[in-house]
């Protein structure tokens, strides 16, 4: 069973659709108990770090996330959820992050040329070899994003993918049985339920 953690701040219902399209178990978490004896679980996300870090906080879901990650048990973080395993970020401030991976979250600077947020398809370059979850997927693959923050690894041993949008950008990072994107699977069509039915069958 796949437990999808509802924190106030996900695309929940697109998630949890995507995995019953690949047949696979998954359902909303809303108790950060249920966290401790999960199989795998999803951190998905959309908004602001400030108000995700501060929600997760407030429901108590923080110390039993920390705990199942020690395991080194099944986890995908989407989107905001990649960027909240980090250090810290600097959206419209300075806030501190899980600290799970080593590094910060900063912003795409403006220049010429360059489209803020970083909306849209886009392919994944540097591809980690033997990435149980890219199994399948061609290298020539496109994936959606949405954002205007990335992460910046301190360790780019942790970089799974990378993408091009005015300079490399971390698409990607796994250590262990952690994954987590910056795109979003479950709008990626084809590839992204790939994506998702091989994180599924780890």
């Amino acid at each position: 069973m796949i437990l999808i953690i509802d924190y106030g701040m996900g695309n929940l219902r697109s998630v949890a659709k995507a995995f019953e399209t690949v047949g696979a178990e998954a359902r909303i978490c809303h108790n950060p108990e249920d966290l401790r004896t999960a199989e795998k679980i999803v951190l998905p996300g959309v908004g602001a770090f400030r108000d995700a870090i501060a929600h997760l906080r407030d429901q108590g879901f923080i110390e039993p996330l920390l705990e199942y990650l020690s395991s080194d048990r099944p986890f995908l973080g989407i989107c905001l959820g990649l960027q909240l395993l980090f250090d810290r970020s600097f959206e419209e401030g300075e806030f501190a992050g899980l600290g799970v991976i080593p590094g910060e979250v900063v912003r795409f600077q403006e220049r010429p040329g360059l489209k803020i947020p970083h909306m849209g398809w886009n392919q994944l370059v540097d591809r980690q070899p033997h990435n149980p979850l890219l199994e399948g997927i061609p290298d020539d693959a496109w994936f959606y994003f949405v954002h205007s923050y990335y992460v910046v690894p301190r360790d780019e041993a942790v970089i799974a993918a990378r993408t091009e949008h005015g300079l490399p950008v971390t698409a990607m990072v796994r250590r262990g049985n952690l994954f987590a994107t910056q795109f979003h699977p479950e709008k990626s069509q084809q590839q992204g339920l790939r994506l998702l039915e091989n994180f599924a069958n780890l």
